[in-house]
């Protein structure tokens, strides 16, 4: 009789990692994994949550715990969102659909990509509730239609991106010479007029092909401009320092994320979850504060909100979810950082992330 080797079921983040390196193509996989230069800030991103430790209170009632609660007025089921993420049909055919319909499922939000594969409106039309990411471009009549696209789709905030006036070197694309696969593009663009990325170079086509067309110049002023074009609250990704924290305040911003990018652009700058205090502490609750780079567990989720973090983005995770089994898989990648977040409530003696502050922490 044959006998059918069982493939063990992931039961963390991490597993569904080597599980998803099993079944992409290498350099994809690559693409995703990939930090800039020395990858530096990629591993600090992940060391930084592990030297924070948790004070565990008992003998509280915890019998009953709540999850839930809301960025900019939306109300999500637990302070998880997904970051935007170009590209994603390299995971999974159903790319940002399959995505848009875990998040929605799962009761929180996604942060669609100007270099989604497949367009604002398909997203749009798979589910909600979405924000949409941009990168800002030198021609600035594309900015304004794809806010405006995005605005009429639905869109309920825009997520402008500010650390890419350049694209860094990250090193693995150059080695494995990563380029689209033939017949894939960025569906948001497809009508711009920007020409087509390059589909194969002797290095990253897509390093070549960014510098022709983001914006370098990109200034707080076009910041007060996209605050003229849409009604869509704004929020900053990319703020690591406090003074650029305090500047997106008083440019009328409504959120920052702060992020390095998932240590894909300047390598050397510091873990986020490092980062996060003096930020929160400069904007004072003026404004709402986030944090992406370097999620993997419902205790990193944990200690971010201690630190004054309203909520976290996750990106590599659930795309390892997504290659894994699309739909399903980034639903289970999200079913796992909210069973680990309940359990760490409780065992810290909290009912709510409402009552989360930095009195859960042993400060050394």
């Amino acid at each position: 009789m044959e006998t059918k080797t069982l493939i063990p079921e992931p039961v963390n983040v991490f597993e569904f990692e080597s599980l998803a390196r099993a079944k992409m193509e290498p350099s994809a996989f690559e693409y995703f994994a990939g930090g800039a230069e020395d990858e530096v800030t990629l591993r600090a991103n992940r060391a930084a949550f592990e030297k924070i430790f948790l004070r565990p209170r008992y003998l509280v009632d915890v019998s009953n715990r709540d999850l839930a609660t809301n960025v900019l007025g939306q109300p999500i089921s637990f302070p998880v969102l997904l970051a935007p993420t170009g590209y994603q049909c390299l995971a999974h055919p159903d790319g940002e659909l399959a995505t848009a319909r875990a998040a929605s499922a799962s009761g929180t939000i996604m942060v669609v990509s100007t270099v989604a594969t497949y367009s604002l409106e398909e997203i749009a039309a798979a589910a909600r509730p979405l924000w949409f990411q941009l990168y800002s471009y030198k021609d600035k009549r594309i900015n304004e239609r794809l806010i405006r696209r995005a605005e009429k789709a639905g869109y309920r905030a825009l997520c402008l991106t500010i650390d890419v006036p350049v694209l860094a070197r990250r090193e693995r694309d150059l080695r494995n010479c990563f380029a689209l696969p033939q017949g894939m593009q960025a569906s948001i663009l497809a009508d711009m007029e920007l020409g087509a990325a390059p589909q194969s170079a002797e290095s990253s086509g897509r390093v070549s092909y960014s510098g022709l067309v983001f914006d370098a110049a990109l200034t707080w002023n076009d910041v007060d401009w996209m605050r003229t074009v849409t009604a869509m609250p704004l929020v900053i990704k990319g703020v690591l320092t406090p003074e650029d924290a305090r500047l997106a305040v008083e440019h009328g911003a409504a959120g920052i994320v702060v992020s390095n990018h998932g240590g894909r652009q300047l390598d050397g700058v510091p873990a986020t979850i490092d980062a996060l205090p003096e930020i929160v502490a400069e904007v004072g609750g003026e404004i709402e504060v986030y944090l992406d780079s370097g999620v993997r567990r419902g205790t990193d989720v944990l200690k971010a909100l201690a630190l004054g973090a309203k909520a976290v983005l996750i990106g590599r995770p659930f795309l390892w979810g997504l290659a894994v089994d699309g739909e399903a898989g980034v639903r289970r990648v999200l079913e796992m950082l909210r069973h680990e977040l309940d359990t760490a409530l409780g065992l810290v003696g909290k009912r709510s992330v409402a009552e989360i502050d930095a009195r859960i922490l042993f400060h050394t």
